[in-house]
């Protein structure tokens, strides 16, 4: 290019994708642990995406729920917080600090601040009685390990106090201590999701105590988020970068600068990699099918998708709040979705279809089998439904 930076261009970012999302066949990794390294977070809005997207990239998918329960609730090796945008993840354990700091404490200010003037606005008690419940709910967590929001209000019966919210308004509503509290504690990094009540589909959960971390500077925290995501999903733009990690512009610019970022040329414009990332990336030994779970991180890694993702199929992939359903995969695009009928049938639909033979077609079946087979019994619907998917289940 004449402006001295490399051109990347859409190819060379889907090879990048395949291997280092760990998609390509050569790629999968033996462990949850890997695979969450590998994608720097794992959306956990919805409990059943991070096992299926887990599962997509091992090496042997029948390892899925007993190896990420072990990761998750034994060993204790990833863990399940609130993170980049406000928003439930699964990462690595050590990532706890970084991630917290990065980008929750912003958020958890603000959640505490609304809680606060919330109760005050309802006439219920004050900061002061609301740090003591605090600290007598964290002294119960500690004490039995992990807990539902009702067990915790049975141990501290101040939990239950309850309070109307937005008065008057048409979406008034009356809130319990504990959920509120819970929630803004869970930002602040204190509790973390635990053992679910039913099986690994469910929503229903404990709580446990957040893993001990250090408190870094937020822009040291930041510059070492950023660092890791681009490693990943290098290169970016500025937009994709913003719109993953939900910091402001000026945050994002003086994280590259701290990493010392170098800009290449995208279709897009400008985007950026990690100082070392620059030369052009190995390529998979061959095409390659996935069948990926709706908010999977791959799918929703960037806001500019383009390049992976025909803007034609959107309406019929994402929900109205831009969230993605499930995806199927070849070669690096999104070509159409799947779904699981009631009966445990894995059923796809292909939307684009150009370049796609009897191989693409063979290999996505074989993924819809090797899915089909570790599920067994379980079912799973998304929590966010998408057009296509409740048409392919109808």
């Amino acid at each position: 290019m004449g402006d001295g930076q490399r051109y990347i261009d859409g190819a060379e970012r889907r090879a990048r994708l395949a291997l280092r999302h760990r998609l390509a066949p050569e790629a999968r990794a033996e462990t949850p642990e890997a695979v969450a390294d590998a994608l720097v977070a794992l959306h956990g809005t919805d409990p059943a995406t991070v096992y299926l997207a887990v599962g997509a990239r091992l090496a042997d998918p029948t390892a899925t729920v007993p190896e990420t329960d072990r990761a998750l609730y034994t060993d204790r090796s990833l863990v399940r917080m609130h993170g980049m945008r406000h928003t439930v993840f699964v990462f690595p354990t050590e990532s706890t600090a970084v991630v917290h700091a990065s980008t929750g404490l912003a958020v958890a200010a603000r959640e505490r601040a609304a809680l606060v003037k919330d109760m005050a606005k309802a006439g219920a008690p004050d900061a002061v009685w609301l740090k003591e419940v605090e600290e007598s709910a964290l002294a119960a967590l500690a004490r039995l390990g992990q807990a539902t929001a009702a067990e915790l209000a049975r141990e501290e019966p101040r939990l239950r106090e309850r309070f109307v919210y937005a008065a008057g308004k048409p979406y008034e509503g009356v809130h319990t201590v504990v959920t509120r509290l819970l929630k803004v504690l869970g930002v602040e990094g204190k509790v973390v999701r635990g053992r679910p009540l039913g099986s690994w589909t469910s929503s229903l959960f404990r709580w446990a105590l957040a893993p001990e971390h250090p408190e870094l500077p937020p822009a040291q925290a930041q510059s070492e988020l950023l660092r890791r995501w681009l490693t990943v999903c290098g290169p970016a733009t500025e937009t994709d970068l913003k719109w993953w990690t939900g910091w402001r512009v000026t945050e994002v610019r003086r994280a590259l600068t701290a990493i010392g970022a170098r800009a290449v040329t995208l279709d897009e414009g400008t985007g950026h990699v990690v100082d070392g990332d620059v030369d052009p990336a190995p390529v998979p030994e061959g095409p390659w099918a996935a069948l990926l779970p709706a908010l999977d991180p791959t799918a929703m890694g960037w806001q500019g998708r383009d390049w992976y993702l025909a803007p034609e199929l959107r309406p019929a992939l994402f929900d109205y709040s831009g969230n993605v359903g499930p995806t199927v995969w070849w070669d690096g695009r999104v070509v159409g979705s799947w779904a699981q009928r009631a009966d445990g049938e894995i059923v796809w639909r292909v939307l684009d279809a150009e370049g796609m033979g009897g191989e693409a077609r063979t290999a996505i079946e074989a993924e819809a089998e090797r899915l089909g087979a570790w599920l067994g019994p379980t079912r799973v619907t998304p929590r966010f439904r998408t057009p296509l998917e409740k048409e392919l289940v109808s």
